[in-house]
């Protein structure tokens, strides 16, 4: 697709040089190139875009601007605060000129034909500039697959306070632009009643890839997830990680091939869900290389469940260390909202100054 729709997706095949970067040997500053050692002749000027017309002999200089091609024979580039030119005769103030002085060499960057990007690359903004430097106007992307959030429960409001026995949906806001961090594109975000036959409905009517529910995936007596999947004969992958907050989360085939991640929904345990389960399927299916893991030093000491993982917001101090946040129950999202990461707590906890696992939360909010 064309360099200007290409945001956001990843590179299907590996992104190699058409060009040598740069491409003809360039000026880097503002002044004058020169050849040979000074005093130097002055003999024109040469601005940005323009092709050198001739070469330039021995003992010359030429003006020129900062991109510009400089000519043949040119031999180093005398910045303009460091020159001074006594009507056709120009002299360095500092002394001798290095050869090579502020002229980026044809090819600095990269020879024609090189590999810059592998594919499975995401598609940013410096990327897309590489690429047009490196010649192109179009690029080989995998599609970013398509994500139907549904929101469900009888129970959520989307606008207002929360009143008696119902509480503002906080999932709604926060899923969409986080999937499409990851390289989604979200279809929907549909409020869907705690019925069954609505949940199917949704469930099956959609053309997206992946369809990611939020609550109902427990046993309680609203809690229809699983029965709607074993009605439509999808194929339970996993069914409740050891991991808390998140434990109840799923992840399905159903028989039109795509998935369905059902995350808890209480709010942070349906983040552990996300980071867990949905982002390392929403990589493969974006063709994303997996996310490098990182580690921090924890700065305090965290308790842990007895026999699952705990997964507990953490913000970065100085890039080392993993500072624990306070309000990290399953339905808090205060701490996450200061957080930078997810620790992994192994059963039984840790202790300050052992290194942890981290997941992250692909924004930063360091703290110095």
């Amino acid at each position: 697709m064309p360099l200007a729709d290409a945001l956001g997706h990843t590179l299907a095949k590996p992104l190699s040089a058409l060009t040598d970067l740069p491409s003809f040997d360039t000026c880097a500053m503002d002044g004058w190139a020169v050849s040979g050692p000074g005093p130097w002749r002055l003999a024109g000027r040469l601005l940005a875009g323009q092709a050198p017309a001739d070469s330039l002999p021995d003992g010359h200089a030429l003006q020129i601007a900062t991109g510009a091609a400089l000519p043949p024979g040119a031999t180093a580039v005398l910045r303009r605060e460091d020159g001074r030119s006594e009507g056709t005769v120009l002299h360095a103030i500092h002394g001798a000129l290095g050869p090579g002085r502020d002229i980026r060499i044809r090819a600095q960057e990269c020879q024609a034909g090189e590999d810059l990007l592998a594919s499975g690359t995401p598609v940013t903004p410096a990327v897309l500039g590489l690429a047009a430097a490196a010649g192109y106007d179009e690029l080989y992307v995998t599609r970013r697959p398509r994500v139907d959030v549904l929101v469900l429960g009888d129970e959520l409001l989307d606008h207002g306070l929360p009143t008696a026995g119902r509480i503002r949906d906080a999932l709604g806001p926060l899923l969409p632009p986080w999937l499409r961090a990851m390289g989604a594109e979200v279809v929907s975000v549909r409020r869907v009643g705690d019925d069954a036959d609505s949940l199917q409905e949704a469930v099956t009517g959609g053309e997206a890839d992946l369809v990611l529910t939020t609550g109902g995936t427990a046993g309680g007596p609203v809690d229809f997830v699983h029965p709607v999947l074993n009605r439509i004969g999808a194929r339970v992958l996993v069914d409740g990680v050891a991991v808390r907050p998140g434990h109840p989360m799923l992840l399905a085939q159903l028989a039109s091939g795509k998935h369905l991640v059902g995350l808890p929904g209480n709010p942070l345990a349906a983040v552990s869900g996300l980071l867990t389960l949905a982002a390392p399927l929403l990589h493969t299916l974006a063709g994303r290389t997996a996310n490098v893991t990182a580690t921090a030093v924890l700065a305090a000491d965290v308790p842990g469940h007895a026999t699952d993982t705990r997964l507990i917001p953490v913000a970065l101090k100085n890039w080392t260390q993993a500072v624990p946040r306070d309000f990290n129950g399953p339905a808090m999202l205060r701490g996450l909202a200061t957080a930078d990461a997810m620790a992994v707590i192994p059963p039984g906890g840790a202790t300050a100054g052992c290194r942890t696992t981290l997941l992250t939360a692909g924004w930063a909010k360091t703290i110095p």
